[in-house]
């Protein structure tokens, strides 16, 4: 029998899909945050946020978003952003760990925008998977302050031609998303198997 040992980590990051999560700032441009807390029902997405940063703020007003999936090679261009808020004061609680306040982060991170089809955020080229999403509800739970529980519904789906197949599928042997692994940047390994529904 394995052996194990109770523990008590930091943080909960078991492998996560990395999203850069863009939102509408108060004055039409588009703000990127990088979030590593999501899952998908169907056409229905959660993401988790810090209730003292850009894109909550910007969820609340605006009600939509788009959700960037980037790919493992675009590691490097995530980290870039990962000091950075949208917020023109730097919250104090991000302050700490030395964040700055950045207002053109395509141009910190080297990213690309795109006019997306249905909501005002813009998307981000590069990332080969981009999902259009509009709010269908906000919750702050009691249990954990700073915290928001965000439901968004996919509108628009759009994905790099090269990583679908029969013309509506994404070839999982194609794309990889970027995976955040205990605050390390990982890829996905070889494939295993596929499962019943596949």
């Amino acid at each position: 029998m394995m052996e194990t040992k109770t523990i008590n980590p930091k943080i909960l990051y078991y492998g996560n899909p990395v999203v850069l999560l863009t939102t509408v700032n108060e004055d039409g441009t588009t703000n990127i945050s990088p979030i590593s807390s999501s899952w998908a029902l169907d056409h229905f997405l959660v993401i988790g946020l810090g209730t003292t940063g850009k894109a909550y703020e910007n969820l609340q007003r605006s009600g939509e978003c788009v959700l960037n999936i980037p790919s493992p090679d675009l590691w490097q261009r995530v980290e870039r952003l990962a000091a950075c808020t949208g917020k023109e004061i730097v919250p104090s609680e991000k302050a700490a760990y030395g964040y700055v306040s950045v207002k053109d982060k395509f141009h910190t991170a080297g990213l690309t925008r795109k006019i997306s089809s249905v909501v005002s955020a813009e998307a981000i080229a590069e990332c080969a998977l981009q999902i259009e999403a509009e709010v269908r509800h906000i919750r702050e739970p009691d249990y954990m302050e700073g915290i928001a529980i965000i439901e968004v519904e996919a509108v628009a789906i759009h994905a790099h031609k090269s990583i679908i197949k029969e013309r509506q599928h994404i070839d999982p042997s194609k794309w990889s998303p970027l995976i955040y692994n205990f605050r390390h940047y990982f890829g996905l390994g070889k494939e295993l198997g596929k499962t019943a529904r596949a």
